[in-house]
């Protein structure tokens, strides 16, 4: 289903290698909608991105990242103190409270700890390229002839349906091939993009039963040009800001990928498909002899760490 993915999150990039254009204004309302809401989530990748770029989207990037910092050091400080406190009492007595105190503050101080480091550290690892359902990342579409980059959410909300869509269907970060014409009708012709990306993850079970997450890689080192529909949604009582969100349309998995234990893999289109791609104008068959002739590198698969 595409669970994660690794995607380039590098505009400048983006716009040399495919002669796309960044379109700033959603990228300014993203990160806007971040600092007064919270309710955003981007990569650090990408918010590295915006901040090299500069501009009104850099100013909000760095806004919000000086309050995470001290929203981070006061959890921090927090946690410390609890778990010198369960630590005083343990010595006095012993609990299952002060027990818990001292595991969960610890884990706590660790999170916030690394989220502090990740905040203020310069070098790029590769999981700050790392995508979730519910995050933001470059798309690219193309719309009146343009070639636009534009931030969407990896989940699709599709026009005219009610914000409690998300939580009625979760899983709309994945298009299913078969089901394009039906649950995906309204954008299956009409609203294309691709996704760049390096590698991506899939839930599978592992030997003893329980879930393991694997990271597949194209063995040609080639980026996968993953093909994905979207939408636009417009808040019907306007209060709230209109949401760009997509889904990554999979079919049956590749032989690695299903000897690996997963039953789907990301269609991966080929260069030269591009502009057929996102110029659809309703022609579904030609749609699906894109498809037919995607790209299959063979995915070379480990345990993600």
């Amino acid at each position: 289903m595409c669970y994660s993915a690794l995607v380039l999150a590098d505009l400048m990039k983006l716009e040399r290698l495919y002669g796309a254009k960044v379109d700033d204004a959603f990228y300014q309302q993203t990160v806007k909608v971040r600092w007064w809401e919270g309710l955003a989530k981007l990569p650090k990748a990408l918010d590295d991105s915006l901040l090299a770029r500069g501009g009104e989207a850099a100013e909000f990037v760095q806004k919000w990242r000086d309050r995470r910092v001290d929203e981070l050091t006061q959890e921090l400080f927090a946690q410390k103190r609890r778990v010198a406190d369960a630590e005083r009492a343990l010595q006095v007595k012993e609990t299952k409270k002060a027990r818990e105190d001292v595991r969960i503050g610890t884990d706590k101080m660790a999170k916030a700890q690394l989220a502090l480091d990740d905040l203020r550290r310069k070098e790029q690892l590769p999981r700050d390229s790392r995508i979730f359902p519910g995050m933001y990342a470059p798309v690219i579409v193309e719309v009146d002839g343009q070639r636009l980059i534009r931030p969407m959410r990896y989940q699709c909300r599709p026009a005219g349906k009610p914000a409690s869509y998300d939580r009625q269907y979760p899983g709309t970060y994945n298009a299913r091939r078969d089901n394009l014409e039906g649950f995906w009708k309204g954008q299956f012709g009409h609203s294309h993009g691709f996704m760049v990306a390096s590698r991506f993850y899939e839930n599978v079970e592992g030997p003893d039963g329980k879930n393991q997450v694997l990271e597949f890689t194209p063995r040609d080192g080639e980026p996968m040009l993953v093909a994905c529909l979207w939408s636009r949604w417009t808040d019907p009582d306007g209060k709230e800001p209109d949401l760009l969100s997509f889904a990554a349309i999979t079919d049956e998995p590749e032989p690695e990928v299903a000897a690996a234990g997963h039953d789907r893999t990301i269609i991966n289109i080929k260069p030269e498909h591009i502009d057929a791609w996102l110029q659809p104008g309703g022609d579904l068959a030609a749609m699906h002899a894109i498809f037919d002739d995607k790209r299959h590198p063979y995915y070379e698969h480990r345990i993600a760490a």
